[in-house]
């Protein structure tokens, strides 16, 4: 019996139809192909493409979970770049599937843990498993575009996936550079309140990166004059992350020094979120920055921030810490989520 999954962003969309693996709780993938959004002028024609043409020799799925790029209510969704309603019984009853879901495109991750397989994590802590505590909790926090959080119980195979904004949280600076960036990005983005997200997630680590480059001592660094490409096209401020890694891989001290101020917020953050949910079960860093920074995520400067807890840094030793390395988690989890959905 196939099963439908689909991770929906306004970029791109990408279509799978699973299957059941033998002797193994894992979907395992038949065909998948990516669209690009901006193509076409509605979802439902990229799903009728997919299913009418592509996957004109395969069993038609008989249910179908759609990870979403955006907030859903009634199992129906918006998606405010491309001007797409999306509703979850429509398509239901228009490609003849027995059950359908729309869910949140991070917070759908949770359905993915308990079926992951070796190949598609790795660990930075194994934690201590403390007496009493509750291993069914667990947290995933991401940067990419953006930064979700998501939270979730995991009993066995049973999954209840609890929704949160943690990411849109007030960033908190821990020394005066981390303050100067702050005013600056208030200044600089006109707002009077600065969430984590703008400093923990790619367009984040642009952003301290220009922050660092309107200093006196930067005026001739080789990343000014794409500084001046993004005034003019700011789309092209999506290419900025990759220049930053780049250099500092290179050995570049102020884009080092743009890496670590980014790397030491996000272990912060993760700190917290550890402390707040106590997912003993696991905490995990997906996103589409994980497996780029895994070496990074091991670091002597990465786990110093997110243990400098005071007193409390020793429950942090005790929690599980894993990063995702599958780029693709986010169709795999909703397919885990569309093969949960046969049964019902």
């Amino acid at each position: 019996m196939n099963f439908l999954a689909c991770d929906l962003g306004g970029t791109k969309v990408l279509l799978g139809i699973f299957e059941k693996e033998n002797n193994n709780n894992s979907p395992k993938l038949i065909f998948k192909k990516k669209y690009i959004s901006s193509d076409w002028s509605s979802f439902e024609l990229i799903l009728e493409d997919f299913l009418k043409k592509e996957c004109k020799h395969f069993n038609h799925p008989s249910s179908a979970c759609f990870a979403v790029a955006g907030p859903i209510s009634n199992n129906n969704a918006k998606i405010i770049n491309l001007s797409w309603n999306i509703s979850g019984n429509t398509l239901q009853r228009k490609f003849n599937f027995k059950s359908c879901e729309l869910i949140n495109d991070f917070a759908v991750q949770i359905y993915g843990i308990p079926f992951l397989k070796k190949n598609q994590y790795s660990t930075i802590q194994n934690g201590s498993h403390a007496e009493g505590a509750n291993n069914d909790l667990h947290a995933i926090v991401g940067a990419g575009t953006g930064l979700g959080i998501a939270r979730g119980i995991i009993s066995g195979k049973k999954v209840k996936v609890l929704a949160s904004e943690g990411g849109h949280v007030e960033y908190s600076p821990k020394s005066k550079l981390e303050w100067e960036l702050k005013i600056w990005l208030q200044n600089y983005l006109k707002v009077e309140r600065i969430s984590c997200e703008r400093i923990i997630s790619g367009t984040g680590l642009s952003r301290i990166a220009e922050w660092r480059l309107s200093k006196p001592d930067a005026q001739n660094h080789p990343l000014q004059h794409y500084l001046k490409k993004i005034k003019n096209f700011d789309a092209a401020r999506k290419g900025l992350p990759e220049k930053i890694c780049n250099l500092s891989k290179e050995g570049d001290q102020l884009m080092i020094e743009v890496e670590r101020i980014w790397l030491g917020a996000y272990a912060s953050l993760l700190g917290d979120v550890a402390l707040q949910e106590l997912c003993f079960g696991g905490l995990w860093i997906s996103g589409g920055t994980a497996s780029k920074h895994f070496k990074n995520f091991k670091s002597d400067l990465f786990l110093k921030q997110f243990f400098d807890k005071g007193r409390l840094k020793d429950i942090l030793k005790s929690i599980p810490m894993k990063v995702i390395l599958d780029e693709e988690f986010g169709l795999f989890s909703a397919a885990c989520r569309a093969k949960m959905l046969l049964k019902t």
